[in-house]
């Protein structure tokens, strides 16, 4: 076997492959002979088919096949012990091919076209730093979180007369049914935040014992709110029009928690804290840790860009594109392709440069990384606990597995969550070679960071 690389630039080289028998026979006639032993053929015994009727009745094939399987290994073992920085995939050069005699060729050679990533290289202390965002919560967040949190722990209490955003008990009848029909009644419940808002006046300001006289449709627009707020299907709400009357039996409103022991134990944890100073300690804690989040993935989104603007790469672009417009198979113009074209070439680049970093420190990612990562998923959609119980571990570690090699998506879920756990650990070195500068800022001000980028 013959191969040989032809650089035409830094971006553009073509991949050459001879092959003589020596390179396929063996294969080709060790198949043969299995070929041999397992055809079944009318007039002959399983395993005396003659050598000379096999070859004739499957040996292009089978020559075809070893080829086209030997060149698809050739190819990307080449690739990979010479640390080519091949983009896209290997093109083959579709008229040579279909070009071959396989009745009569004994020697064949095939050319590949490959798209490359110029060379490069990344030194971290050249770098410009990159901030880290210390998002410090004020006196008007802490109120403002308090405050949500006082709504969604809220209590129930009635109210002497209806306000907007009350629910509404009562009995609901039809005035004028159609003929021959029965008059629709029924006890029931009406939020008046689901009340279309020119129809609330009709309701606001009533009081226990009041009637009040409306048009349904017109009240609830929306069948699915008009559905709720009869008690029957969506279809048969759809039927429910013209005046009703509403008796008003009672009134309920969401009141918000007072801050007190209790709330305090509801939204921490009994015990937690032990008045509003401790509560409030807390409260800019969460605030800070939720953020923290949304600060970590900001440092990662501006180390990926300062490695991507600062690590010039030339790519070979009239290749790429005419490669993305035939593997996309016609889902896309080649005017759609330049408008994504930019985008595009950020992840390939971005990928090139972590398989760089990660070649340079030897960084590795090893299965039980990836599934120490798919345990973790699985406590935290399933709301495993772990930790002592040998049964409950064992029934995650199973869960884990089967998620990680489950055949029906052609093992993208290990796929996906290798890359992850690849990223995680290439970003994270970065952190260390990098020059990382921690800045406090406030919410707004990290907001409009955020905004702006």
């Amino acid at each position: 076997m013959d191969i040989t690389l032809e650089k035409a630039s830094d971006t553009n080289a073509s991949l050459k492959i001879t092959l003589t028998p020596a390179d396929y026979k063996p294969e080709v006639e060790k198949k043969l002979k299995d070929y041999g032993r397992k055809v079944q053929l009318k007039g002959f015994r399983p395993g005396h088919v003659p050598a000379s009727l096999v070859q004739k009745m499957y040996g292009k094939g089978i020559l075809v096949d070893e080829i086209n399987s030997m060149l698809s290994k050739t190819v990307s073992q080449y690739i990979r012990e010479n640390k080519l920085q091949v983009v896209g995939d290997p093109v083959p050069d579709r008229e040579q091919a279909e070009a071959i005699d396989w009745d009569n060729q004994s020697d064949f050679a095939f050319s590949y076209t490959l798209g490359l990533a110029s060379e490069f290289d990344i030194e971290f202390s050249d770098l410009p730093t990159v901030t880290q965002y210390e998002i410090q919560a004020g006196e008007a967040e802490i109120d403002s979180t308090i405050a949500d949190l006082q709504q969604r722990f809220h209590t129930h209490a009635h109210g002497d007369e209806v306000k907007d955003g009350d629910t509404i008990y009562g009995e609901l009848k039809q005035v004028n049914a159609s003929e021959g029909a029965e008059s629709f009644s029924a006890k029931t419940a009406f939020p008046t935040n689901q009340m279309a808002d020119d129809a609330k006046g009709q309701f606001v300001g009533k009081k226990k014992d009041d009637v009040v006289t409306f048009v349904l449709e017109q009240a609830f627009p929306d069948e699915k709110a008009r559905a709720n707020a009869t008690g029957v299907k969506k279809e048969e709400a759809a039927e429910l029009t013209g005046e009703f009357t509403f008796a008003v039996d009672d009134i309920t409103r969401n009141e918000p928690a007072e801050l007190n022991q209790e709330f305090f134990d509801k939204v921490l944890g009994i015990g937690a804290v032990s008045d509003e100073e401790q509560f409030r300690v807390k409260v800019a804690e969460i605030i800070k840790g939720n953020y923290g989040r949304e600060s970590a993935q900001l440092l990662r989104l501006d180390i990926e860009k300062t490695l991507i603007d600062n690590t010039p790469i030339l790519l070979p672009d009239e290749f790429l594109k005419n490669w993305l417009l035939e593997v996309n198979e016609g889902k896309f113009t080649p005017t759609q392709i330049d408008e994504q074209y930019d985008d595009f070439t950020k992840s390939v680049k971005l990928q090139l440069i972590k398989n760089k970093i990660a070649d340079k420190a030897d960084i590795k990612v090893e299965f039980d990384e990836v599934l120490a990562v798919t345990r973790l998923m699985v406590q935290e959609q399933f709301g495993f606990m772990g930790g002592e119980d040998e049964e409950m571990n064992k029934t995650i570690d199973r869960i884990a597995r089967n998620y990680l090699v489950d055949e029906k998506n052609n093992g993208q879920n290990y796929t996906s969550t290798f890359n992850r756990v690849f990223d995680d650990k290439v970003i994270e070195y970065a952190k260390t070679q990098m020059t990382v500068v921690s800045q406090e800022t406030t919410v707004d001000e990290f907001k409009a960071l955020v905004e702006n980028r």
